[in-house]
């Protein structure tokens, strides 16, 4: 005997039941009617295994079985670090590890989960990065940074080395000023700055850039230590140092695109 679905056969005790010959419901289900007649035998057995239910194919439908119980869902878990969720995104933004985030948290809120918690809670995602929008006049910023240079054959030799490629941008034209040089020290770095001031016309008010050993002695966020050549080239023209915070090219966006764009010509 063929093994049907649920659904005919649940179509053939009911017709059975209404009464229907085996001759209408294989017209109407297109079942053959041997197949009819052997689930008509097995419902009868079932019937009469089953307290309440008619062996009578005339009698009603056995009820359905119920649907299993959907077991209970467990609570979900809260993090110990959700209390502090606005203290630990504030820090997030500000590129501090877990680690750090830790500590503050142990220090400054007692907390009193383990570090696992706080690096598992650092790894969720959280609110996108913001950015402020800087506006600035016409030649008050400049953006200086190093990259490498192209692959240039070293002058007087037949060997081809990558120099040092040093542009200078300005914030609000986004013009730039490029030159390479095979050595770079105090000297040089300061150096490359008058030439930029001589190929834009003029000296900018703020300068902003990396915290490099030719520029920054001591980086701070606050109060960041020049090299005295640098610090005093800046103040004969005027200028104001802005060091970018470290591990934030963002704020010399404008200089790292025109370092990126110079970098792959020779």
């Amino acid at each position: 005997m063929n093994v049907l679905k649920p659904h005919l056969q649940t179509t053939i005790w009911t017709l059975l039941g209404a009464g229907a010959s085996h001759r209408e419901i294989e017209r109407v289900t297109g079942i053959d009617r041997k197949t009819i007649r052997g689930y008509q035998k097995r419902f009868a057995a079932v019937a009469a295994n089953s307290p309440g239910v008619s062996t009578d194919p005339g009698g009603q439908i056995p009820p359905p079985r119920p649907p299993a119980p959907t077991p209970a869902r467990s609570p979900a878990t809260v993090s110990a670090c959700e209390p502090h969720r606005g203290f630990i995104e504030a820090q997030l933004r500000l590129r501090c590890n877990a680690m750090a985030i830790y500590q503050d948290l142990v220090d400054l809120h007692g907390f009193a989960a383990r570090y696992s918690s706080v690096m598992s809670f650092a790894r969720q995602p959280h609110e996108p990065e913001q950015f402020d929008r800087l506006e600035f006049l016409p030649g008050e910023e400049m953006q200086v940074d190093y990259g490498e240079g192209a692959p240039t054959r070293v002058p007087g030799t037949d060997r081809y080395r990558k120099p040092r490629l040093f542009v200078a941008t300005l914030r609000y034209s986004r013009r730039s000023f490029r030159r390479v040089v095979w050595k770079s020290s105090q000297q040089t770095w300061a150096q490359l700055h008058e030439q930029a001031w001589g190929y834009f016309g003029g000296s900018c008010r703020y300068v902003v850039l990396d915290n490099l050993k030719e520029g920054v002695v001591k980086p701070d966020l606050y109060e960041p230590q020049l090299n005295s050549e640098y610090a005093a080239t800046l103040a004969h023209y005027g200028v104001i140092a802005d060091p970018a915070r470290v591990r934030d090219p963002n704020r010399k966006g404008s200089v790292e695109n025109a370092i990126g764009h110079t970098q792959p010509r020779p």
